[in-house]
């Protein structure tokens, strides 16, 4: 996506063009995360951010059973010896 232009505000307040907004998934209301690196700012929703960390525990489990996958068998085993 090519560079959009905006301005920022006497107060400091900046407008994501609608464009960017849709790109990141922000919505009205929602919330961002700002970092400062490399002396650029970066804008990243916190739904991003929450979906890729699921997609890589996910990528991470496959193959492994779950924590409650887990649970389940030691309890079923253990129901077995009762």
């Amino acid at each position: 996506m090519p560079a959009i232009q905006a301005t920022v505000a006497a107060n400091g307040r900046l407008v994501i063009p609608l464009e960017l907004r849709r790109a990141l998934g922000i919505e009205g209301g929602g919330e961002v995360l700002l970092e400062l690196a490399e002396k650029e700012l970066r804008i990243t929703s916190r739904r991003r951010l929450a979906a890729e960390a699921k997609a890589r525990l996910l990528s991470q489990m496959k193959g492994k059973k779950g924590l409650v996958d887990e649970l389940i068998a030691e309890r079923r085993e253990a129901a077995k010896h009762e």
